[in-house]
């Protein structure tokens, strides 16, 4: 594999901060998201710079962007703490999540309702059971002439 020239080096570094830029102010492709991943494929540079390298003698060397994409990720948690979600995908997933809970709170409301109101409903119907039977129960009393009495009346004048 070839080794990077100075002049490059230099012009992928360039491209690797207009891609950081861009991407950290929202300006994404579809489909991409804020990682090295993404940040590599819009800079145009191999994803493998941004990671540290072996020697052939099993030390470690920094790759050529290492220090670009430790850049990138810590402005990234920058802005993430700061609360300026970059990522569309983050704040559709935040938002989606409000809105589930929302929408789980409001059924969690329904539901308390609909129980009241069912148990309000079933009062009401035993108490109209118990009501329709007492006006039934004094109708049939009133209707049997047994129970009756007729009264006399007092009349003075046949004394």
């Amino acid at each position: 594999m070839a080794r990077l020239t100075d002049d490059v080096k230099a012009q992928n570094e360039e491209a690797v901060r207009a891609a950081m830029d861009r991407l950290l102010r929202g300006d994404l492709q579809n489909g991409g998201k804020l990682d090295l991943k993404t940040l590599a494929a819009e800079a145009g540079v191999p994803r493998t710079g941004f990671y540290a390298k072996k020697n052939r003698d099993g030390s470690e060397r920094p790759g050529p962007y290492q220090h670009l994409g430790e850049e990138f990720l810590r402005r990234l948690a920058m802005l993430q703490e700061a609360g300026k979600v970059v990522d569309p995908r983050d704040a559709q997933i935040a938002r989606l999540k409000a809105a589930n809970q929302d929408l789980q709170e409001r059924v969690a409301k329904r539901n308390d309702r609909i129980q009241e109101l069912t148990n309000f409903q079933k009062k009401a119907l035993s108490r109209l059971a118990a009501q329709h039977e007492e006006i039934i129960s004094l109708r049939e009393y009133l209707s049997e002439p047994r129970n009756m009495r007729t009264l006399r009346v007092h009349d003075p004048s046949k004394m």
